[in-house]
């Protein structure tokens, strides 16, 4: 069936977050004279990963996450700065670095005046504002809706509430969330009782047991699902 509403994820579905990521942090560490290479950034690129998947499950709060990746960061490899200084200046390099997915950009201009797109993600509102609004993807969505400002994040049902108030005529019976990650973006659109496709380019294994509609290993695909046009392997 044809979608008319898409909650498409941000990061690592339309903005490439890793190459943010490790840009951002690599201008951080080499402004503070800090050693610098792929395997450091590799390294906190896991634990930011480790900390966002605690405030998923509602281990930890926000600022607990801003600053407590950072103090793991630096006692592992023994720098000599602040933590909060160092996640203050990232979170401003971060803001800066607006990059996308090969592909997304024409996804979503074919999408275009066929379904409504919104930018659905767990950022934080200063950081996800100055990559999105800048970039080429912002004229073509309705709203960006950052978990931030709406006091909950995904996969929090609280969250898709949320968006669901704030899109007009909201029909869930017609909405489809798109996504890379199955802990935020997917479980997120099961607990609301919203379709899902997951976006998994690497070809990772379908999780038994878990009731995803599509899987999509590119986004020609991801487009053929969205207008009505793919019919998905039966995954279960």
């Amino acid at each position: 069936m044809p979608y008319r509403t898409i909650l498409f994820d941000a990061d690592n579905t339309l903005m490439d977050f890793s190459r943010s990521e490790h840009d951002a942090l690599r201008d951080c560490l080499i402004a503070r004279g800090l050693p610098c290479n792929d395997a450091i950034i590799a390294r906190y690129a896991a634990i930011n990963d480790e900390f966002w998947k605690m405030l998923e499950r509602g281990e930890i709060q926000r600022e607990a996450l801003r600053v407590g990746r950072f103090a793991k960061f630096i006692q592992e490899f023994g720098f000599a700065c602040d933590p909060q200084a160092l996640a203050d200046d990232y979170m401003a390099a971060l803001s800066t670095k607006s990059y996308l997915m090969d592909g997304a950009l024409e996804l979503c201009q074919n999408l275009y005046g066929k379904c409504r797109l919104y930018l659905i993600t767990n950022g934080n509102t200063r950081v996800q504002e100055g990559r999105f609004n800048p970039s080429p993807l912002a004229p073509l969505f309705e709203d960006l809706l950052i978990s931030e400002d709406m006091g909950c994040a995904k996969p929090e049902k609280a969250y898709f509430d949320a968006v669901a108030a704030r899109i007009p005529h909201f029909d869930p019976t017609d909405t489809l969330v798109v996504g890379d990650s199955l802990t935020s973006d997917i479980q997120g659109g099961i607990n609301a009782h919203l379709a899902t496709c997951w976006y998994n380019p690497h070809g990772k294994p379908v999780p038994a047991g878990m009731p995803i509609d599509y899987v999509a290993r590119t986004f020609p695909e991801i487009q053929a699902i969205i207008l009505g046009e793919y019919e998905s392997p039966d995954l279960h």
